[in-house]
């Protein structure tokens, strides 16, 4: 690379793209840096440093544009590079609803979300945190073979630029531990895991914990039972009800709002969930895992209420599905440095509710606690849900013995409304939700 700064060779990338006639370009480096350690039974099985540099232009010619990209940021090639895009562009129909912000705003300060953890682990520490996490999941009684920890470290520079004159910059470092353990023997075996991640080592959870809470996990699930076929309530153990949030992210979607591909296309501003539940997404939060000072079109981002006392606000959108649906960016889009932006959440996440997880299940006679989601059955058109399950029968207000082979059925639309949050958020994984509680639901067993 030249002695020029990333912004710089940028904005060179894009005064070629306009002078090969281009109207408008935007260009995106993606910087990154991993460290990976995996470790099963004691031995060292993989170790691996690996160090990535892509560049994505996208030009504008009228209303046609196209992407082009390089694993590799060499000014000697930009000519070629940009004229190339030009060329695709031109050749591709027209979309009345493509190009740049037309009023870009200036990048607020990345340093206030804290997202760069400015030491990069030693391979020492990383083969350290996996021992620790696979010894604490082996020393758990029951617990009979490893399927390996690993521990890992990652670090990634976003650079974009615009011929509207945005040009942004922000780094993302982030720590991570994880091991599966497997209980029991032969054909009765069961595996289960924990992981953590975290954007600065010092916030990143135990590793012995994640070890032991991945033992654990797996000698509960052991003789489990196949239950009975009814209709119950269902709670969702926290890691599995983060899942619902993604439907719903999903649902509201700008993208398939345009299309008319979701179930909540004509919901905005109308009750979807029970009165008192709130979902946010925040993507201002310090030190969050998903935090970022400017989408992938240099729009601003906020701290926003998708969900206020059940009512839905807001879609996620894009600059080009809000333009679609005559509204304005939410500041929601991702890309990488092939493909166009498009809209996603940042950190989600649905607030606690005021009962804990023992209090939300204490008036449950007979249901179901899921652990485990397997499959995707969901249709984001109609909303109906299906996907296999495994987990817990609750009785008489109390966890009670292991289920599996089963199947939990509804439809998003009433499971919404019929949610209920309890106390015990925690900031883990980027889309995150407390323990929830779900009236009706089909269970299918045996």
């Amino acid at each position: 690379m030249s002695g020029m700064n990333p912004e710089d060779l940028l904005a060179d990338l894009i005064r070629r793209a306009r002078a090969s006639g281009a109207d408008a370009a935007d260009a995106v480096l993606i910087t990154g840096t991993s460290l990976a350690v995996q470790r099963r039974l004691g031995r060292i099985e993989h170790l691996q440093r690996s160090e990535s540099e892509d560049i994505g232009l996208r030009v504008f010619v009228g209303q046609r544009s196209a992407i082009v990209s390089a694993s590799t940021l060499d000014p000697a090639r930009f000519t070629e590079l940009a004229a190339r895009a030009v060329e695709m562009a031109r050749l591709l129909p027209e979309d009345p609803y493509a190009g740049l912000p037309e009023n870009p705003v200036p990048p607020a300060d990345a340093a206030a979300l804290d997202l760069e953890d400015p030491i990069e682990p030693a391979t020492e520490r990383l083969i350290e945190q996996a021992s620790a996490a696979e010894e604490a999941a082996l020393a758990v009684p029951g617990v009979t073979n490893s399927e390996g920890a690993e521990a890992g470290f990652g670090r990634s520079e976003i650079v974009l630029v615009s011929s509207n004159g945005f040009a942004g910059r922000y780094v993302r470092t982030s720590h991570s531990v994880s091991v599966t353990a497997l209980a029991g023997e032969g054909t009765a075996m069961q595996r289960d895991y924990d992981y953590a991640t975290a954007v600065h080592f010092a916030d990143l959870e135990s590793a012995a914990a994640i070890g032991r809470s991945a033992g654990e996990r797996a000698v509960a699930r052991l003789h489990p039972q196949r239950p009975r076929t009814a209709k119950l309530p269902v709670v969702f153990e926290a890691r599995v009800a983060a899942s619902l949030l993604g439907h719903f992210a999903g649902a509201i979607n700008g993208a398939a709002i345009a299309r008319g591909t979701s179930f909540l296309k004509d919901k905005l501003g109308q009750r979807v969930f029970a009165p008192g539940i709130f979902v946010h997404d925040d993507a201002r939060r310090k030190r969050g895992l998903r935090s970022r000072p400017f989408d992938a079109e240099g729009t601003p981002t906020a701290a926003c209420t998708l969900i206020a006392d059940g009512i839905l606000t807001s879609w996620l959108l894009d600059l080009r599905s809000a333009r679609q649906l005559g509204l304005a960016s939410t500041g929601h889009a991702v890309r990488g440095t092939q493909t166009p932006p498009s809209p996603a959440p940042s950190n989600l996440y649905l607030a606690p509710g005021p009962l804990t997880p023992a209090a939300l299940m204490a008036d449950i006679k007979e249901g179901f606690y899921v652990t485990e989601l397997i499959g995707m059955g969901v249709n984001m058109v109609t909303g109906d849900y299906s996907r296999g399950a495994a987990g817990f029968m609750i009785r008489n207000g109390a966890r009670a013995e292991p289920v599996a082979e089963c199947t939990i059925a509804g439809n998003l639309h009433e499971m919404f409304r019929e949610l209920t949050p309890a106390d015990d958020l925690r900031f883990r994984r980027g889309t995150d939700a407390p323990t929830v509680r779900i009236e009706g639901m089909t269970l299918a067993g045996a």
